[in-house]
């Protein structure tokens, strides 16, 4: 017991809202809090992820060899403006992070892109905002010259 007060603090420290699930009979199911946490450690992990890159894109696949056509066009667009160094996470290595990216970014589907730890949102954002020109203005914030500039500037 000692054992699951001590998960449960370490997980309120965390941040986490933390619900423990009763028995009939009034104790706390200790499995039910060892998920709770889980859940919270894995939400602050995700919290690091998503800073520690410039762009980084949660994804089904790599960007080698994207496994659904939404991620493979997240790939394409970036590609078309010469973003290539950037986190690629495939989150169907991992089940807990592919949910726990759904809950930490409130948004259901994947891929998922970010930019300097802010959430962009999916392939339909990411494709409009290539299609009217704000990619190419979010990417100068983050320090990245887009390669379509210099497109545009060879076709003139």
């Amino acid at each position: 017991m000692n054992s699951l007060i001590r998960s449960t603090a370490r997980c309120l420290r965390a941040g986490a809202a933390v619900y423990l699930p009763r028995q009939a009979d009034g104790r706390v199911l200790a499995a039910s809090a060892r998920l709770l946490c889980a859940a919270a450690d894995l939400q602050k992990d995700l919290g690091n992820m998503v800073k520690k890159d410039k762009v980084v894109v949660f994804m089904k696949g790599t960007p080698a060899q994207p496994m659904c056509g939404f991620s493979n066009a997240v790939v394409q667009i970036l590609r078309m403006h010469g973003v290539d160094d950037y986190a690629a996470y495939n989150v169907l290595e991992d089940q807990d992070l592919r949910e726990g990216v759904k809950v930490f970014s409130n948004w259901p589907t994947i891929p998922q892109v970010y930019f300097n730890g802010e959430f962009v949102g999916g392939c339909d954002i990411l494709l409009q905002m290539h299609q009217n020109g704000d990619l190419v203005e979010e990417l100068k914030k983050l320090g990245i010259h887009s390669a379509l500039l210099e497109t545009e500037k060879e076709s003139k």
